[in-house]
């Protein structure tokens, strides 16, 4: 989910605005204001339809707002319906990582790619519960629980880095799903698939989808934001005390309590309704395993890794990019969220779509606005 180190260790929520160039909220209809076009026109689930539809559209970037509701609605997900169904792989010959994979008669028929959805820092598979039957329903989709979350393992003394885990993808797509494969990533999970798509000798990325993609593993890589820079001093300490085991300690057990992750979750979410007690056991279940204090620790105190803007241009697969315009730990209006909202004008094969009212988790905030912008695009890759 990509947690700050100083709202996860202090427990202090961030919020940001987000405005256009004329100072007003992201309200506008049909109107233009620079590369972003606003719109709140709902989309049909007729795949068919919306192959038509995602060819004929002239603009690489929209918004949708909070009013559109979706007719592509599938069940949610139990969270134990899940967990049953994970199977294991060995990564490396070494680490057991968690994965599922979910599919119907329409889908093992359907000429689209498989899917694969990569969780943020803190969250794992089940993060995706209102999303996997509605894609499902048209393509095979695998999710998976990075090194160091969910079930996957989480080995002592391991070197958690952004490199690490998109070689895992990357080695995940050869050795499980053997197929060109669209990456839908959350958060740092984002940058993950971009640095797996960089990659200059992988064949088996077919498409992104970045979803709030962060600026690095931790806050220590967008040192361009000045709100960033006001913090750093504060940063630099966090990093130096959870170095301390027995701090540490304590600091994460008090982020893992269930009002904090509450308190936190409702900090991220633009639909505060979502916020339910399935998602706060989603992130705190994971945090009771053995290990999990040492990858918070070397994650949140860790190199940053890439950054993307250096990434994307070297990038020339189909990228839908999807931004939930009230995030308070990737803004828009922070240079991350600014580079990214600056690409459709940039390069050919990037189109974004803003979402309002939507904060930093947009497949679970607001589902029905995420398959609504998805799943046309989706169609068209296939289709092409």
């Amino acid at each position: 989910m990509g947690f700050s180190a100083l709202a996860v260790a202090a427990e202090l929520p961030l919020h940001y605005s987000s405005v256009n160039k004329n100072g007003e909220r992201f309200l506008c209809q049909q109107r233009k204001y620079g590369h972003i076009r606003y719109c709140k026109k709902p989309v049909s689930c007729n795949i068919k339809s919306n192959i038509t539809a995602a060819a004929t559209s002239s603009n690489n970037t929209a918004t949708t707002g909070s009013t559109s509701s979706s007719s592509c609605g599938g069940k949610v997900l139990e969270i134990k319906e899940i967990r049953e169904r994970c199977k294991k792989w060995l990564w490396k010959g070494q680490f057991s990582i968690n994965y599922f994979v979910s599919c119907n008669s329409d889908s093992q028929s359907n000429p689209g790619p498989p899917l694969l959805l990569v969780h943020g820092f803190g969250a794992s598979i089940p993060h995706w519960r209102r999303n996997i039957d509605t894609l499902a329903k048209h393509y095979t989709v695998y999710a998976i629980d990075l090194l160091g979350f969910g079930a996957s393992d989480k080995p002592e003394g391991f070197s958690y880095t952004m490199e690490a885990w998109a070689q895992l993808i990357l080695d995940f797509l050869d050795e499980v799903i053997q197929k060109p494969t669209v990456l839908i990533g959350n958060s740092v999970g984002s940058l993950a698939c971009v640095i797996a798509a960089s990659d200059s000798s992988q064949t088996l990325v077919r498409g992104l989808v970045l979803l709030n993609c962060s600026g690095g593993m931790n806050n220590k890589a967008i040192v361009d934001d000045w709100r960033i820079k006001l913090l750093l001093p504060l940063l630099w300490l966090i990093d130096f005390l959870l170095k301390q085991r027995a701090i540490a300690s304590s600091i994460f057990e008090r982020v893992k309590q269930r009002d904090t992750l509450r308190n936190i979750l409702l900090s991220v979410y633009g639909n505060k309704e979502s916020v339910d007690e399935d998602l706060v056991e989603i992130i705190r279940g994971p945090a009771c395993d053995e290990g999990a204090l040492d990858a918070f620790v070397s994650i949140v105190t860790g190199p940053p890794g890439p950054n993307p803007v250096t990434l994307m241009p070297g990038i020339s697969i189909p990228i839908l990019v999807l931004w939930g315009d009230q995030d308070p730990f990737t803004p828009i209006d922070g240079p991350v969220g600014k580079y990214f909202s600056s690409l459709p004008s940039q390069l050919s094969n990037v189109r974004l779509c803003m979402l309002e009212g939507v904060g930093h988790c947009p497949h679970d905030d607001k589902p029905d606005l995420v398959h609504d912008n998805l799943l046309p695009w989706l169609a068209h890759l296939a289709a092409s």
